[in-house]
């Protein structure tokens, strides 16, 4: 089903994470920048994909692929006004001005070079822009009416100062190993994936605005980063939200914050491994006790075991009249 796709596909891209997080690599001091200009030729040599343009009777190169060319001049590219698809990664380059030209630009991707700011106006058809591994702070003026996806992984962004109106289709937003210290402003409505793992998160004001979020990730280190303690940023209006990732965060109270993940009626999938609460008492039987339509717990499937020994606990504890309030004995089904 669904949710299982996406479970999968976020598994493969969780594990990549955990890869990412085992060692830190050392800084490397800074070089000083030789001029390094795009040349027609060289402009020419990265140029492949042919495909019909305009009214379909003239033809054009439309994919360029720069990477690793050491640049940090491309003003040339303005007159290749055809390419669709453009590579920049692995250049040297503080400016990405002279792309602007390239109004039938589809996907961007400038990863490992040395902006401070996506300096680009509206791109009428861009669709899917990267521009990881640089030293952005900033994420105003990243506006493009029909970008669906966004990353801005490893860069010093420390507020989500987004400007929704001008990225109305915006659904998949990367933002992990920046300086976020709360998700205000992350209000997409239409936002279906958000990564936001290894910040400095401990506020999940304006989530819930998210309303069609399916998989959120929100890994900490249990030392420095997304130190998350309370969950709530939560509501009953998402409605898609299917998966959260808490790892490695100070989620610590199993009475207290699990409850608040129950408005949530299609989570099937979350991961508190790592977190304080992960090592209380019957962990795993609590967590289903509060959210019965749970389905993995740290990516372990519940058994039907465990689904009968919470059935029986809760069914003890209504006999005894300890029910926590925020838990109603009608429709207590944990068996399927």
């Amino acid at each position: 089903n669904e949710y299982k796709s996406y479970l999968s596909l976020d598994n493969n891209m969780s594990d990549d994470e955990d890869n990412q997080m085992e060692g830190e690599e050392e800084e490397e001091p800074e070089e000083e920048l030789v001029e390094c200009k795009l040349t027609e030729q060289m402009a020419g040599e990265s140029l492949s994909l042919l495909c019909k343009i305009g009214n379909g009777l003239s033809h054009a190169y439309v994919k360029m692929d720069l990477q690793g060319k050491v640049l940090n001049d491309i003003s040339i590219i303005c007159a290749f006004i055809h390419v669709r698809y453009l590579d920049l990664s692995t250049n040297r380059l503080v400016s990405i001005a002279p792309v602007s030209a390239l109004k039938h630009l589809l996907t961007l991707t400038v990863d490992n070079n040395l902006l401070t700011e996506v300096d680009l106006p509206p791109m009428p058809y861009l669709q899917r822009a990267s521009f990881q591994n640089n030293k952005i702070t900033s994420v105003k003026g990243i506006s493009h009416p029909m970008l669906e996806v966004l990353n801005l992984n490893s860069n010093q962004i420390s507020t989500a100062s987004f400007d929704i109106d001008g990225l109305p289709k915006l659904a998949v937003l990367e933002l992990r190993e920046n300086q976020l210290k709360s998700t205000d402003g992350i209000t997409f409505p239409k936002l279906q994936r958000l990564y936001l793992s290894e910040n400095q998160i401990t506020d999940l004001t304006g989530l819930d605005q998210c309303v069609s979020l399916k998989i959120l990730h929100l890994r900490g280190n249990n030392e420095t980063t997304n130190q998350i303690e309370l969950l709530d940023g939560f509501s009953k209006d998402m409605v898609a939200l299917q998966y959260i990732n808490l790892r490695g965060t100070n989620v610590s109270s199993l009475k207290t914050e699990i409850p608040k993940l129950k408005c949530l009626p299609m989570l099937r999938g979350l991961v508190l491994k790592d977190a304080p609460v992960s090592r209380e008492e019957e962990y795993r039987i609590e967590v289903i006790i509060n959210l019965r339509n749970l389905e993995r717990l740290d990516k372990d499937a519940f058994t039907d075991e465990e689904r009968q020994e919470a059935q029986d606990l809760y069914r003890q504890r209504e006999e005894e009249g300890i029910l926590d309030e925020s838990n109603p004995g009608e429709g207590a089904v944990f068996l399927e």
